[in-house]
């Protein structure tokens, strides 16, 4: 499982900064372009910012191993001496976490087949491809969840990842 875990992370964290460098790529070649040459790419716009929606909503797992998402820990803190109640708090934030994902999951997947017979502006592709950041990214999110849930319920998040390492040596 910590193999499958680790490739998980690797092809996540590949993944997330390919869409980035693909970013930066397209909105500096238009930049030069528009501003060097008097002329700009007409798609540039469109898929930076489907590229953008994807990056954020495949990297939400990995801000999640990384302790990086917003939370109010207001109620976790109150009750951080009794150790049952503070692990109780934080397995009910999972379950919430698992449901909200699951239904964007479900309703991502009801929005690319509402948009697939509609085509984007620029690149007159279906509307459903680049929709397909919202279930896909929720799919991973859930994945790291699945993995991550108990660490995340300890307060053990992923700092470089030492702890995945440190069992795939030991295999």
């Amino acid at each position: 499982m910590r193999r499958i875990e680790s490739l998980l992370l690797a092809a996540n964290r590949v993944i997330v900064a390919m869409a980035i460098a693909a970013i930066f790529l397209i909105v500096f070649a238009n930049v030069v372009g528009r501003y060097g040459f008097g002329t700009s790419l007409p798609w540039a716009e469109e898929v930076a910012r489907f590229l953008m929606i994807f990056a954020t909503f495949a990297g939400a797992g990995l801000a999640l191993r990384e302790g990086r998402l917003v939370a109010i820990d207001t109620l976790v803190a109150m009750v951080g001496s009794r150790p049952a109640l503070y692990h109780a708090i934080r397995w009910l934030g999972v379950a919430l976490m698992a449901v909200f994902m699951g239904l964007l999951v479900w309703y991502g997947v009801k929005f690319v087949q509402f948009g697939w017979n509609k085509e984007t502006m620029a690149l007159q592709i279906s509307r459903g491809i680049p929709y397909l950041a919202i279930p896909v990214g929720a799919s991973l999110f859930l994945l790291h969840l699945a993995f991550f849930a108990r660490r995340y319920v300890h307060g053990q998040f992923d700092d470089d990842d030492e702890e995945l390492h440190a069992g795939d040596a030991s295999q």
